[in-house]
């Protein structure tokens, strides 16, 4: 219809009004599945007990009992050079910052989407220069012509396929703002996890030096008796090979805590010597702990994972797909239009005229296709199913870990006690065994097998420490680190590609 002026034709405008009428009752026929986020067992209270604090330990009570509490949690920690570890780990951490980019394709996604529902419009200029055909034997001027003008088209959304598109990726674009969360959260736990570690292994490295120096004051006192000619020679043997013992002991456990502070440098990026001198300058009491809330009912607490909440924002686009896949089948409609000026200039004159077009405005039908759109559909369904079942999996996964968090505080708690008044008491029986031993009643296989059971006591009092401290962080992580979807995002800025992590300030979108 180029250069066509309705108010010309009349005739045309009642049948193309009842057609654009006809298109936009058609639009309200979108495709609306029914959908309802698949049921997950979720037991209806936690199976182990709440935890408790552990024997000899100083406990905090949870902020405000809340688990939103959880994120002042390292706070509460009273260790500050715990926290700067966690911020220098956010910041160069790589699954923080592929979360982060995430966001940013997910958000562009998103945008792409809600693009398709809206018409495009173009711009077109050209340029032409040369001479026509001649007409009635005269040579034609040459002439120059000038074109410029826009063009638009617009496939109206019949049947949602594309308002469809556009809410799945917004489901998607919200998930990817949890998971970034959810990678906070993991980084947080990873260091802190590491850090315990360390802080433990420097406790067994003191141990380990202490048993190594006391071996080697028996084996020097071992010498000088049997040059006396008061202990046989194989007696000094024994005790000097003890006291190699001793020494290879503190040196593997020296091992393990630079093996330690290696993987904290590279979660950090802080220079190992800078590491070694915080470290040595600010020193941690593994015995002292801050209780995390947790609510009694289960269900409370899966509205606090950020993994949970993404999974069920991937079921919800996947249900979104499956009614743009359904909604491909059905036919679509389409309009287009354009507005340009055309200047023509030659030696002799000039011109200039003006032309629109409005159309056409057309329907496609779907006749034939091979069977690629009922294949469509049901590679969506098979994409909404797997979606269900690892949202039911992220359910089960999140009880899981709450649960074996819990399992290991009360069985930290519980044998916290023992382990100290066992360490207590294979100390005292050391003290009197050593001193037998010098006063020539005990033989030194009584004095050594008196130290290795101290050791290992005083080894397990402090492994348990760590044991427990570690049972806290996965608790923490296992709750959602704090992550609630009643408060407003903090999300990072494109523009902020190290964006400090504050542990303050976990937030949800």
């Amino acid at each position: 219809m180029t250069k066509t002026d309705f108010r010309r034709e009349p005739s045309r405008l009642p049948a193309l009004g009842i057609f654009a009428a006809c298109a936009l009752l058609l639009a309200g026929c979108a495709t609306d599945l029914p959908h309802n986020m698949p049921a997950a067992p979720v037991p209806t209270q936690w199976q182990a007990p709440l935890p408790a604090p552990a024997a000899g330990t100083t406990a905090a009570l949870p902020h405000e009992g809340k688990l939103a509490g959880l994120s002042q949690w390292w706070q509460q920690q009273n260790d500050p050079l715990l926290v700067e570890l966690i911020m220098a780990a956010e910041a160069v951490s790589p699954t923080v910052s592929t979360a982060r980019s995430n966001i940013e394709q997910a958000r562009a996604s998103r945008v792409a989407s809600g693009a398709a529902l809206l018409p495009t419009v173009d711009a077109v200029a050209s340029a032409s220069r040369g001479r026509s055909a001649p007409v009635n034997r005269a040579v034609p001027p040459i002439a120059t012509t000038l074109d410029a003008g826009l063009q638009a088209s617009w496939e109206i959304d019949l049947f949602g396929q594309y308002a469809a598109s556009r809410d799945a990726d917004q489901q998607r674009f919200e998930g990817s703002q949890a998971t970034w969360h959810a990678a906070r959260v993991s980084m947080a736990a990873e260091v802190a996890t590491q850090y315990y570690s360390l802080r433990a292994c420097e406790k067994l490295l003191d141990v380990a030096r202490s048993d190594a120096a006391s071996r080697a004051e028996t084996a020097r006192l071992a010498d000088l008796s049997t040059k006396a000619g008061f202990q046989a020679p194989a007696t000094a043997a024994l005790a000097r090979a003890s006291a190699a013992e001793g020494h290879g002991n503190a040196i593997q456990q020296r091992t393990l805590c630079d093996l330690d502070i290696k993987a904290l440098v590279a979660l950090t990026a802080i220079a190992e010597p800078t590491l070694r001198q915080k470290l040595a300058s600010t020193p941690a009491d593994l015995t002292q702990e801050s209780m995390a809330p947790v609510f009694g009912v289960p269900a409370e607490v899966l509205a606090q994972r950020p993994d949970i909440f993404n999974a069920a924002r991937e079921v919800d686009a996947a249900h979104l797909e499956v009614g743009s896949a359904r909604a491909q089948r059905f036919p679509r409609l389409s309009l287009s239009g354009s507005v340009f000026t055309t200047k023509s200039r030659t030696s002799a004159s000039t011109q200039r005229f003006d032309t629109w077009t409005v159309g056409p405005l057309q329907l496609t039908v779907p006749l034939f296709d091979g069977g690629a759109s009922d294949a469509n559909v049901e590679a969506a369904k098979a994409r909404y199913e797997d979606a269900a079942a690892q949202y039911r999996a992220a359910v089960r996964k999140a009880v899981q870990e709450v649960e074996e968090a819990l399992v290991k505080l009360q069985s930290t708690a519980e044998r916290n006690e023992d382990a100290l008044v066992a360490a207590q008491g294979y100390a005292a029986s050391f003290t009197g065994t050593e001193a037998r031993y010098k006063s020539g009643l005990a033989s030194l296989v009584e004095l050594e097998d008196a130290r290795r059971t101290l050791l290992a006591a005083q080894s397990n009092v402090v492994l348990l420490q760590r044991d427990r401290r570690s049972a806290w962080v996965a608790l923490y992580r296992a709750l959602g680190g704090g992550w609630t979807t009643a408060e407003p995002p903090v999300l990072p800025l494109a523009s902020d590609v190290s964006a400090p992590f504050t542990p303050a300030a976990i937030t949800a979108p």
